[in-house]
C-alpha cells in the first residue's frame, strides 16, 4: 500500500505542478493531458516508423536475443573459470583487457561489422550483458563452501554429481544476481544503441521525439522503456524462485 500511495502522490504532484499551478512549463515537462494525447497518438497512429506495440516488441526482441546469447556464453565461461584455475589463467588476461571498455564504445565497430541492422544492436547488448554474467558466475563458483565439496567427495560422488548437486545449487544465488545485472545492462545499452541508426524500437522513438522537441512523446518512450524493463525483470525473478524451489525440493 505504501508503494501505491507514493505513486499516487507523485501523479498528483505532477498534475498540480503542470496543469493546475503551471510551475513547470510544457517545454520542460509535459502535463498529464499532453502525455495521454501523445500516448494515444503513438498507440493508434504510430510515431517514428511504428506504433507503440511495434516499438516495444522490437526492443524486447533485441534485448532477449542479446541477453540470452550473453548468458549462454557468459555463465558457462564464468563457471569454468571458477571451477578450473587453468582455464582462469588462460582466459582471465583477455577478459581483463576487454572488461574496462564501455559497451557503448563498441557501437561504432558494431556498425562497421554488422551495418545498421539488428545484428549490430544485438552484438552491443551481448557485450554489455556478458561481463556481469561472467563475473558473478565466477564469484559464485569460487565461493562454493568447501566442506560441501569435501563431504560429497568423501561419499563417493562423481565429478558430474558434485557439479550438479553442490556447485550449481550453492552458486545459483550469485549467478542469478549476475543475470539481473546483465538484464539491466541490456536495457540500458539497447536504448543507447537504438539512438544511432535504428529503424524501429523504443530508442528510435525517443530519438525522434528529441529531434522534434516533443516532450510528451519523450516521456511516453521513457515510461514504455521503464515498464518493459520492469516486466522482464519480474519474469527473471519468477524464474529464479522456480529454480530455487526446485533445488529445495530436490
Amino acid at each position: 500500500m505504501t508503494g501505491v500511495a507514493t505513486i499516487v502522490a507523485l501523479l498528483v504532484a505532477w498534475w498540480l505542478s503542470t496543469s493546475v499551478l503551471g510551475l513547470v512549463g510544457p517545454a520542460r515537462f509535459p502535463s498529464p493531458e499532453a502525455f495521454v494525447a501523445a500516448l494515444q497518438r503513438i498507440w493508434t497512429q504510430g510515431y517514428a516508423g511504428g506504433t507503440l506495440i511495434e516499438h516495444v516488441v522490437q526492443s524486447v526482441r533485441l534485448v532477449f536475443v542479446g541477453f540470452l546469447t550473453a548468458v549462454a556464453v557468459g555463465v558457462p565461461l564464468g563457471f569454468l573459470m571458477g571451477y578450473d584455475r587453468r582455464i582462469e589463467a588462460f582466459v582471465n588476461p583477455v577478459f581483463l583487457v576487454l572488461r574496462p571498455i564501455p559497451p557503448l564504445a563498441w557501437i561504432p565497430l558494431a556498425i562497421v561489422w554488422f551495418s545498421l541492422g539488428d545484428a549490430s544492436k544485438v552484438f552491443v547488448i551481448f557485450v554489455s550483458a556478458f561481463v556481469p554474467s561472467v563475473i558473478n558466475t565466477y564469484t559464485g563458483v569460487r565461493n562454493v563452501r568447501k566442506h560441501l565439496i569435501e563431504a560429497a567427495l568423501v561419499h563417493g560422488a562423481s565429478r558430474g554429481r558434485v557439479i550438479r548437486e553442490v556447485y550449481l545449487p550453492d552458486a545459483s544465488p550469485m549467478i542469478f544476481t549476475g543475470l539481473r545485472l546483465s538484464l539491466q545492462a541490456s536495457w540500458t545499452t539497447l536504448v543507447a544503441a537504438e539512438l544511432v541508426g535504428a529503424f524501429l524500437g523504443l530508442g528510435r522513438a525517443l530519438q525522434t521525439a528529441y529531434r522534434d522537441v516533443n516532450t510528451p512523446m519523450i516521456l511516453v518512450a521513457m515510461v514504455a522503456i521503464a515498464i518493459s524493463g520492469a516486466l522482464t525483470t519480474i519474469l527473471l525473478a519468477r524464474l529464479e524462485k522456480r529454480v530455487i524451489r526446485w533445488r529445495a525440493e530436490a
